[in-house]
């Protein structure tokens, strides 16, 4: 069978993710992460600035852009098992089993905000949805999105109250030079945070997981003129930027609570908006651009990579700037390391057709795999 023409707007979307997530989660690296969300944590006016900027145009966008790319990814992995004649339930299993194993251990070691093991419990629930027309899955996708916003708003704004002694604790760990300890550190703060995280963010990520999906059997992933982008640009993307940006700055300058409430609002409008956008930007790439798109498409290589890297530049065990440095030379630098490693990867992609983490996975999903009993079988 001839193979489909390469859908652009996935390479750009993944791209775009990768550093939108990156300024987010570096502000968990980097800083304390046992303060209440509406705590006034800015320190200085850059500080303030900084952060809302990173909480206007990033905080849970880019979430959701990365979310929305698994379901496109369950699409495609459908369509290759089907060209191939494969058992794609086995196949899509071991592929869940591979991203709990790498969710699990970048957790504990390096990043307690890890995404890998929502999308591996959430992701096992949308197999079952994986053979519904896209009219259901969008339906179903909006749904999981406003319930989201009801039931995950309170969760996330709710005190979080740490002792004193437990600031302190975290202060000795991630300025210690011990690995041990700060893994341990970690994996407790994972095994507490996770619950609440697969109901604040697990709804989100399915809701955006079903629209994926459907942007991919209604041909829209493959069209990026067709007049829904457009649409999503015209009405979703200066209201949803517009409204995000203000609350991020309520939240920085004055209601806390409402402001952080507006982010969180706001933030499935403006994904729309983003998704738009990306739609108009993903045209041909020169030569250039198709190595970085090419590298972008190692994205769990890269998200990986940027925790890996980052978490040990803060640490004590590491460089040791952990609560040293402005949140503006954080992003700096974590922008940087990503720039860093999509460069490394267009190396690698020089030799390997796939990123390192991406090999291993691959390996793990297509473990016992074996031919589908008959055509079109999803078995």
């Amino acid at each position: 069978m001839t193979r489909p023409p390469r859908a652009l707007m996935p390479d750009y979307l993944r791209l775009f993710a990768l550093f939108g997530i990156v300024i987010v989660n570096v502000q968990y690296i980097a800083f304390s992460v046992l303060h209440n969300l509406t705590d006034p944590i800015a320190v200085t006016t850059s500080d303030a600035v900084t952060l809302w900027l990173v909480n206007g145009l990033a905080l849970l966008k880019t979430y959701g852009l990365f979310s929305f790319m698994f379901g496109v990814g369950l699409a495609f992995m459908m369509r290759s098992a089907q060209r191939r004649g494969l058992r794609f339930g086995k196949m899509y299993r071991n592929r869940m089993i591979g991203l709990l194993i790498f969710g699990l251990a970048h957790g504990c070691l390096f990043f307690p905000g890890d995404i890998l093991v929502i999308y591996a419990i959430m992701g096992s629930i949308l197999y079952r949805l994986r053979d519904w027309e896209a009219d259901r899955l969008v339906r179903l996708g909006a749904g999981l999105l406003i319930a989201q916003v009801a039931l995950g708003t309170p969760l996330l704004l709710m005190p979080s109250d740490y002792p004193p002694a437990f600031l302190t604790l975290e202060d000795r760990v991630l300025s210690g030079d011990s690995f041990r300890d700060a893994a341990q550190f970690r994996t407790v703060g994972f095994v507490f945070t996770l619950p609440v995280a697969l109901i604040a963010q697990g709804l989100s990520a399915l809701g955006w997981f079903c629209l994926g999906l459907a942007a991919v059997k209604s041909g829209m992933i493959d069209n990026q003129g067709h007049p829904l982008w457009h649409r999503a640009r015209r009405w979703c993307l200066l209201p949803g930027v517009g409204l995000s940006l203000l609350g991020a700055a309520m939240w920085q300058w004055g209601a806390t609570v409402p402001g952080a409430a507006l982010v969180v609002v706001a933030a499935p409008v403006t994904t729309l908006g983003y998704l738009g956008l990306i739609a108009a930007l993903a045209q041909a790439p020169g030569p250039m651009m198709h190595r970085v798109l090419a590298a972008g498409g190692s994205s769990l290589s890269i998200y990986l990579g940027q925790s890996i890297i980052l978490s040990t530049v803060f640490a004590g065990y590491g460089l040791d700037l952990w609560e040293e440095v402005s949140r503006a030379t954080a992003v700096a630098m974590a922008i940087g390391v990503t720039g860093v490693l999509i460069g490394l990867l267009t190396l690698w992609r020089a030799w390997f057709s796939q990123g390192p983490f991406e090999l291993v996975l691959r390996r793990i999903t297509y473990t016992g795999v074996r031919p589908s009993s008959g055509p079109g079988s999803h078995a």
